[in-house]
């Protein structure tokens, strides 16, 4: 059996490895972004491409984002075209209902389009929404999107601006 003197040196030893593969661990955690963080050079193009969008010559303000998130990334991108163009976009996604309006809600729990500068599609009067799941509907072309929300809000001149939120 060891002596006293063994037994705390053996504690010691111990104690001293659990705080340091402790301290090791919090150290790696100080050095990862927290979920959920924004991209840092992720924008337009990289949302475009995750959802098979293409962008529309001559649209204008297009911009976009990506949250990194634990279980899946949220893509976002945003443009202003012709109001004919819009419906097109939202119609090429397969969605199983038509644009159709929402009642405005409250702003949701988490800012989205706004880290774009933009209000959230869902607190804008008049906005027409619709929903899809590519591979519900067999659209191979976004077979790695598990879902789409498009949101379709007019503007003066015959402009409307497309918010496209997917994961």
């Amino acid at each position: 059996m060891p002596d006293k003197t063994t037994r705390r040196l053996l504690m010691v030893l111990a104690a001293s490895l659990l705080l340091s593969s402790c301290s090791t661990s919090d150290r790696d955690r100080a050095t990862r972004d927290p979920y959920p963080y924004w991209e840092q050079g992720a924008g337009a193009p990289e949302a475009a491409d995750f959802m098979k969008i293409d962008v529309p010559a001559g649209a204008t303000e297009v911009n976009g984002a990506i949250q990194a998130n634990p279980q899946e990334d949220v893509y976002l991108l945003s443009f202003v075209t012709d109001a004919n163009t819009a419906v097109q976009i939202a119609e090429d996604l397969r969605t199983e209902k038509p644009l159709r309006t929402k009642a405005v809600n409250l702003p949701p729990d988490q800012e989205l389009f706004g880290h774009l500068g933009l209000p959230e599609p869902q607190t804008l009067k008049g906005a027409r929404w619709a929903g899809v799941c590519p591979p519900c509907v067999k659209d191979h072309r976004r077979n790695s999107v598990q879902w789409i929300d498009v949101y379709v809000y007019d503007m003066a001149g015959g402009k409307a601006r497309v918010y496209l939120h997917a994961f």
